[in-house]
């Protein structure tokens, strides 16, 4: 190995080869379609939630403008994967640069660790509209609101600027081939021809504190707000409360559950295919499914859909 070989390898500016899910398929062609096809539906379905939510002024509460922020977050990081993976099937390239994989990396870690504190203060929104409801004007009003997503952004970056610069830094002397279809750390890490022990370690610590602290105000609020229903006299509180809740926790269920087996589980439970399997599930299929909960299982957000489509209908009568 000649010395320009040598430092290109140590200083991580070769390309990456990412495997992808193609490889793995016996129709890459058909399964390219159907993500593609998948890619436009997050595209849309959370396009319009954010249009309604917005356009709507019963729907200018807190609930729904955490819910405009999870489907902006969501936007974001399924365009952040899918487009580079797409075009590389089409273009027959599979090559990935150091700095855009760092690039991708640092974005993905950013969006996902925003998502996971977002859901925290979407179940404190929860409780305080459950069980403080006199005083829920007041706990929540917009500064509050935007304080809470500033912060959630804020502690999402802390992440990616923690994991992205140590991770890309070390030496990958081994082979570049990464046997996912994006830069994911433990995908990354694999290649690291240096003891990564100590990191993987620290790595843990850092995911544990970011899943703890969101999982721990998670837990506390629908503790209370489980409590709460339970000691409501009307049956049609009780059923609305629970809807509303329902629907935030099949969100939380779907993507910590995804994010735990990826940074959590020990290394013996992974495989490449596993891995990829879990990644595409949180990474592709999740901004999809998240409009479609909140939207089909909510009254208002249908209502305003409907009044949407009616103007719409209205309008081209009026144009004809």
């Amino acid at each position: 190995m000649d010395n320009s070989t040598w430092a290109a390898n140590h200083s991580g500016q070769l390309d990456f080869i990412l495997v992808g899910l193609f490889s793995q398929s016996k129709h890459p062609a058909l399964l390219c379609m159907v993500i593609f096809v998948i890619f436009l539906m997050a595209l849309s379905g959370n396009s319009i939630l954010i249009l309604l939510i917005h356009s709507n002024t019963h729907l200018h509460t807190p609930m729904y403008f955490f819910i405009s922020q999870l489907s902006l977050m969501d936007m974001m990081y399924i365009s952040v994967i899918v487009p580079k993976m797409l075009m590389d099937q089409v273009m027959s390239m599979n090559k990935i640069s150091a700095p855009e994989c760092g690039m991708q990396m640092f974005l993905y870690l950013t969006l996902v660790g925003s998502e996971f504190f977002l859901l925290a203060a979407m179940a404190y929104d929860r409780y305080v509209a459950i069980c403080r409801p006199l005083r829920y004007s007041i706990l929540m009003k917009h500064r509050v609101c935007l304080f809470l997503v500033s912060g959630c952004w804020f502690l999402g970056s802390v992440d990616g600027f923690m994991l992205t610069p140590v991770t890309m830094t070390f030496p990958f002397c081994r082979s570049r081939e990464v046997h996912h279809f994006f830069c994911e750390v433990p995908a990354i890490m694999k290649l690291s021809c240096s003891d990564t022990s100590l990191y993987e370690t620290l790595m843990y610590l850092c995911c544990v504190l970011m899943l703890l602290i969101p999982v721990t105000v998670i837990s506390s609020s629908y503790t209370f707000i489980l409590l709460t229903i339970h000691r409501m006299n009307s049956a049609e509180g009780r059923k609305k409360a629970f809807t509303t809740c329902s629907s935030h926790m099949t969100v939380v269920i779907l993507f910590y559950g995804a994010a735990v087996y990826t940074y959590m589980l020990p290394s013996s439970y992974h495989t490449p295919e596993k891995d990829m399997v879990v990644s595409v599930f949180y990474t592709i299929l999740t901004p999809v499914l998240n409009p479609l909960i909140y939207s089909f299982r909510n009254k208002d957000v249908t209502r305003a859909l409907k009044k949407m489509l009616n103007v719409g209908s209205v309008f081209q009568e009026t144009v004809k």
